[in-house]
């Protein structure tokens, strides 16, 4: 079913439907990749997981292209504006149509991609640092 609630609540959906058919919730495939990237990061030292941390900040924090993308080209339209609506509104052309929707499907798909990232990277950021605070608890760092 389709739904703008996010990610959240359809993680909240598949546990809630595991649960009532009385299936063991921690066997989710979504699950069972969580629990998989949680042991190589245990399995690591503390230093390594430390230098891994502070390259997911910089991956979550840094611009990246995208947003440079999503400034940068319509100001290089704007710049050419007098010729490429020229070019693009020829009589009779749809050049002007093809042209949008290439610009505005790459748009999209960068931004969505962008935002993908940066939520991967938070969630490793949060692993790490629940194992290097556990451990910290523990007296091992």
């Amino acid at each position: 079913m389709f739904s703008f609630r996010g990610d959240a609540h359809k993680v909240f959906l598949q546990v809630k439907r595991t649960a009532e058919n009385g299936q063991p919730v921690r066997n989710l495939r979504d699950f069972e990749e969580v629990e998989s990237i949680q042991k190589l990061y245990q399995s690591m030292d503390s230093g390594t997981l430390k230098l891994i941390y502070y390259r997911m900040v910089k991956e979550k924090n840094g611009s990246g292209i995208t947003p440079i993308f999503v400034t940068a080209v319509p100001w290089l339209l704007f710049l050419f504006s007098k010729p490429l609506v020229d070019y693009l509104f020829r009589e009779g052309s749809w050049l002007w149509l093809i042209f949008a929707i290439i610009y505005f499907t790459l748009l999209i798909t960068s931004v969505i991609l962008h935002f993908r990232e940066k939520a991967w990277a938070a969630f490793h950021m949060e692993i790490i640092q629940d194992i290097l605070s556990e451990r910290k608890a523990e007296g091992l760092i």
